[in-house]
């Protein structure tokens, strides 16, 4: 929020805020035609019936840093804590598609998340963690479909069938070319990728959600409210699109879509941004694609709490911005949560963090009573309508987006990278004027601040994945590998679903880093566009 020289209080989105609001805010609507119920379309409250009232949100918190037998043993801590879900990070050797021993992983092995090179970093990391028994969400794109099917593979070792597999992965490689960056190959054949993994898990793991359509990044690098829903549902119209010009039934993947959000600290159009989104998804699933099946139209989503809300000055109070950040994610409906521990804006999180910041949601999940009712905001003149306002913004910026030709061709012309850059240079200016206050940052300083002593990865990881790379490939069937490798870009050049030769390169034990480049040989690398 931002108060402006003549007193006007602006949200995120830029969208005014009424000192009061009242039944004119809503230009005579009729509350029960236009909201529906909880569970019905248009899903404004809710895709649910009973919401909460019957079990609360999945409650996951993210984690992965170091090795994989490192990250294994945060993983048991937080399942012993009460998690329900676990959510993987991984290392940006392996987000982009590289081995730990490869000179462009020099100095960032297990530095961000864990680093996973083959089969055997994917059985530490989740050794002794029964796969039929968790809720798996794993944050990784363009090599989404080897860290799946690596999955699966320990699935099978542990011996359970790949339809009692249930989690996610990201998969949303467009957004990458809009705010992260981790991206491998250009846009086309990563469209044909995400299509041939939702063939896939259609066929073979029924009960994965195949993608996450993620807006968290987005937001992440600048984007309003506004403009996460309005890039990220133009994503979601783009693979689906392509997966109805494979030849697809809407129906057939439409109900294992979902999607990943932010909750910032402005809580009541945070509110109102889940709310806007339900109902644009749902009217263009079964307005613009035909969807007959509700669960097609129903937008079930992740959410994070805002990590870039959070400052290195005076990390305490992150305590208190994440305990509101996800007060609102709940309040907006979300599925499942993981709230950002206090000490994120200074290195990886202890233990203790950790489990603090898991701790916040089983304090809001059972201290309060926002779980004791569906959609406690319904009806409320000022949420409906700052719900309307974002509607509108979003879908302005969504028509922008189909003048141009769809993401995809919008990605080219640098046009959502643009407009987020745009708005990032804004809320700086603002912050560094002190028209939007940032407590600890440019009000309410320490003359000093108190000392605290972050986790560290341990630079020695780098060496060790080197060596374990060493012996892997010292001990496997080298000819073997360069057969399966071979079947993947033959696979690659035609239009055979790449993920099947894939899985037996990968039970091969050919690492992450050989079977992303004998994909870079035949689709090439994305070279980026400047945006405008």
């Amino acid at each position: 929020m931002a108060r402006e020289s003549d007193g006007t209080w602006r949200t995120e989105s830029r969208l005014p805020v009424e000192p009061v609001y009242g039944p004119g805010a809503l230009d005579g609507w009729d509350p029960a035609e236009k909201l529906g119920e909880p569970g019905a379309f248009p899903y404004t409250r809710g895709v649910y019936p009973t919401m909460y009232t019957g079990r609360p949100w999945t409650m996951r918190q993210y984690a992965g840093f170091g090795t994989a037998a490192e990250s294994n043993a945060r993983y048991r801590q937080l399942i012993d804590h009460g998690t329900t879900g676990l959510s993987v990070a991984f290392d940006l050797p392996t987000q982009m598609g590289h081995d730990s021993d490869a000179p462009l992983a020099s100095g960032e092995v297990g530095k961000v998340g864990v680093a996973i090179d083959s089969l055997e970093d994917m059985r530490t990391l989740f050794d002794g963690i029964p796969l039929d028994k968790v809720s798996t969400s794993m944050t990784i794109n363009a090599p989404a479909a080897l860290l799946l099917l690596l999955y699966q593979l320990v699935g099978e070792e542990q011996g359970v069938p790949a339809e009692r597999l249930n989690g996610t992965i990201q998969n949303d490689v467009l957004k990458e070319y809009i705010a992260r960056g981790t991206y491998i190959f250009p846009p086309k054949p990563s469209l044909r990728l995400t299509s041939d993994i939702f063939r896939y898990c259609g066929a073979e793991i029924p009960r994965w959600n195949t993608i996450s359509i993620s807006g968290y990044h987005m937001a992440e690098a600048g984007a309003s409210p506004a403009q996460e829903i309005a890039f990220t549902l133009a994503d979601g119209i783009e693979y689906v699109r392509t997966a109805v010009a494979a030849g697809m039934d809407v129906d057939d993947f439409g109900p294992r879509l979902s999607f990943f959000f932010v909750s910032r600290t402005t809580l009541l159009e945070e509110v109102a941004k889940f709310r806007a989104a339900r109902r644009i998804w749902a009217r263009v699933m079964r307005e613009e694609f035909g969807a007959r099946d509700p669960k097609s139209l129903m937008l079930r989503f992740h959410t994070q709490t805002a990590g870039v809300q959070l400052t290195a000055q005076q990390p305490e109070l992150n305590l208190v911005r994440v305990a509101v950040q996800g007060l609102a994610a709940v309040l907006g409906g979300t599925q499942s949560l993981h709230t950002n521990s206090f000490d994120e804006a200074i290195a990886l999180p202890t233990d203790k963090s950790a489990r603090l910041a898991l701790r916040t949601q089983q304090v809001l999940a059972h201290e309060t009573d926002v779980t004791a009712t569906v959609d406690p905001f319904a009806g409320s003149y000022a949420v409906e309508s700052l719900t309307d306002d974002v509607e509108r913004a979003a879908l302005g910026l969504m028509t922008r987006v189909e003048d141009l030709g769809g993401a995809v061709a919008a990605i080219e012309h640098g046009f959502q990278k643009g407009e987020i850059e745009r708005n990032a240079y804004r809320i700086a200016r603002e912050t560094d004027s002190g028209e939007r206050v940032v407590v600890g940052v440019n009000r309410f300083q320490l003359a000093e601040e108190e000392p605290y002593e972050p986790l560290r990865v341990d630079p020695a990881i780098e060496a060790r994945q080197a060596r374990r790379l060493a012996e892997l490939r010292a001990g496997r069937d080298g000819g073997a590998v360069r057969t399966a490798l071979a079947d993947l870009q033959r696979a690659a050049q035609g239009t055979d679903n790449v993920l099947y030769p894939m899985k037996e390169a990968l039970r091969a034990r050919a690492t992450v880093g050989e079977v992303c480049g004998a994909l870079r040989e035949v689709w090439g690398t994305h070279v980026p566009t400047e945006s405008f």
